[in-house]
């Protein structure tokens, strides 16, 4: 997916109200709690050992928690009635996600994951920018946070396996 595509993405999220970003947010967590349980399963597949396969089982964890908190925190806010999300692409794993799949080696996994989380880092970070309700501003910021934490985690052992290789 080209960069434009983010950039809709990024338009279609700065119309949204608070309910719909939770809820974009949840499904986005869902969807790439998928994508890293996917790269475990490639990793395994591909021999590449269980340093990678855990890091991407956390990631997909990690993900599904994050999600089920913020189906709690959606539900105390809004109540039972459902807020559909909206039909946006997921901004975390789609901008990279035909690289994933060419990818054979652990490296490169690894360095296309990394592009997909600063990706999505640095769209919610515009987006805390571009808004002006201070609540979704502050939720944007948020999901920011998470995006370059799962970042650091891949780059660490990005760093590791690259060291090791000499």
């Amino acid at each position: 997916m080209k960069m434009y595509d983010v950039d809709e993405i990024i338009e279609g999220l700065a119309r949204l109200g608070y309910d719909e970003v939770l809820a974009y947010w949840i499904k986005g967590e869902r969807e790439e709690a998928g994508f890293y349980r996917e790269l475990a399963t490639r990793a395994r597949d591909l021999g590449l050992g269980e340093e990678p396969v855990k890091t991407f089982e956390k990631l997909s964890e990690d993900s599904l928690n994050h999600a089920r908190e913020l189906e709690r925190y959606l539900k105390s806010r809004y109540g039972d009635n459902p807020v559909k999300a909206p039909d946006l692409q997921p901004i975390e794993v789609l901008p990279v996600i035909d690289g994933l799949e060419r990818a054979d080696r652990l490296e490169e996994v690894l360095r296309f994951a990394m592009e997909s989380e600063l990706i999505a880092h640095r769209s919610y970070r515009a987006l805390a920018e571009r808004v002006d309700d201070p609540e979704l501003a502050e939720l944007y910021r948020k999901l920011a946070e998470v995006e370059k934490g799962h970042y650091e985690m891949l780059r660490k052992m990005y760093e590791e396996i690259k060291e090791r290789r000499g």
